[in-house]
């Protein structure tokens, strides 16, 4: 008798644990793809902001993903250990040249930023089927508020990285032209 329970809750089970399965081979197989990833959550936006604008509503609901896509931004650029409670204990990012590189590691890995961004829009889209959320704003209002706030925060971290002297970006390997002699020259132009 003890089967009788579970039979219904096993192939809702078997069936979560196949689709968690093949979700995660197909989030591992998306990893190196980087611009693919990010063409796809650019499409998504597209059609969560086409939806938005023809339905001419769901204000509050995009105003919470913006908000929400600033502080993704914010924790992608910046590094895992502040510098700012690293310089309280003793320990800081190298300020001479004697001292040991450290490269720099973000607090939110971009394929974290790409994955809860795409997450928070897909999200939002199911969001704008519930006219319950539709809530009367004057957007122009929310729309100023949200670029001050992200002014004010792009501001203050900007600030943080020069005052700590780090790029959360990849510029990628320095190249150094010599000289080339005329001879190498030459030789390549026939």
């Amino acid at each position: 008798m003890e089967g009788v329970g579970n039979d219904g809750e096993a192939p809702l089970a078997k069936w979560r644990s196949e689709f968690s399965r093949a979700f995660q081979y197909y989030l591992d197989r998306s990893t190196p793809h980087t611009v693919r990833r990010w063409l796809g959550t650019l499409a998504g936006a597209m059609i969560y902001v086409l939806r938005v604008y023809y339905v001419e509503g769901f204000y509050v609901v995009s105003y919470g993903l913006g908000i929400y896509i600033l502080n993704l931004l914010i924790g992608f650029l910046s590094p895992k250990d502040d510098p700012e409670l690293e310089a309280l204990d003793g320990a800081s990012l190298p300020t001479k040249g004697s001292d040991e590189y450290k490269p720099f590691i973000r607090r939110l890995p971009e394929f974290k930023f790409w994955y809860a961004i795409t997450k928070a829009f897909v999200v939002a889209f199911t969001l704008t089927f519930f006219s319950v959320l539709d809530v009367p704003v004057f957007w122009p209002i929310l729309l100023c508020y949200w670029i001050v706030l992200f002014v004010l925060t792009m501001k203050r971290q900007i600030i943080h990285m020069i005052k700590y002297k780090y790029l959360p970006f990849d510029i990628g390997k320095q190249k150094y032209s010599g000289k080339k002699s005329s001879a190498s020259s030459s030789r390549s132009m026939d």
